[in-house]
């Protein structure tokens, strides 16, 4: 342990890239209600939010395809027309019951008084991402802002992570990923970054153990001790 923190103390950080949903902000309640609205509008049935916690993570186009497979649509006969549905619907009410997380602007604001470029990485749509972000936490008050684009693959893909570290100008050594999902853990460690797995959000301790999650928090104001 004591070497780990030598090391850790050796490489300060400069900034940090967020996963949004389950990480800076609790986006489920949107996300279950957009979801549901469109398979019900084809006659397929509803889930919770804890099914929706399960199907997220990977873009709007697996989650319609989870959510299908689990209504038992396994030929997914009816995807084209939901998630068109359920793209329409998102891009009307995505921040439906939208709020950050406790704990997340204070820890926010601490970072930016250190002088830590803050970032966002999410596989939601990029114009979504943006809209919010800016809605919750202020237009310009990230460093960066990377949402789902054309021709740039998605997470786990680094390409992402890539993008932020040209924008910024940083190495990966400067660099906290943070996130709660095996999807978050496997960005960070394929762009080499130093993971943070969160226990607030959408999945469980023994899915970022699993993922290598380099520590595991409880409380946004633990993240200071990493930096």
């Amino acid at each position: 342990a004591s070497l780990f923190c030598k090391k850790r103390r050796t490489c300060m950080k400069k900034a940090v890239i967020f996963d949004l949903d389950g990480t800076l902000a609790n986006t489920i309640e949107s996300l279950t209600y957009c979801g549901n609205r469109a398979l019900q509008k084809f006659g397929l049935p509803s889930f919770t939010q804890e099914d929706y916690k399960y199907f997220v993570g990977d873009g709007s186009a697996v989650l319609v395809r989870r959510a299908l497979t689990k209504a038992g649509d396994a030929e997914l006969t009816h995807y084209d027309e939901v998630y068109e549905e359920y793209c329409r619907l998102f891009a009307k009410d995505c921040m439906y019951q939208v709020r950050p997380y406790d704990g997340i602007i204070p820890l926010l604001e601490e970072l930016k008084k250190k002088g830590i470029r803050i970032a966002v990485l999410s596989n939601k749509p990029h114009e979504n991402s943006v809209s919010v972000v800016e809605t919750l936490f202020g237009k310009d008050y990230f460093d960066c802002i990377q949402g789902q684009k054309a021709g740039i693959p998605k997470k786990p893909d680094p390409a992402g992570v890539f993008k932020i570290e040209e924008y910024l100008g940083l190495a990966p050594e400067a660099f906290l990923y943070v996130g709660d999902t095996s999807v978050d853990m496997r960005t960070g460690k394929s762009a080499g970054l130093f993971t943070v797995g969160v226990l607030w959000g959408f999945r469980d301790r023994k899915e970022l153990e699993d993922n290598h999650a380099d520590v595991i928090i409880e409380k946004p104001a633990e993240l200071l001790e990493f930096l």
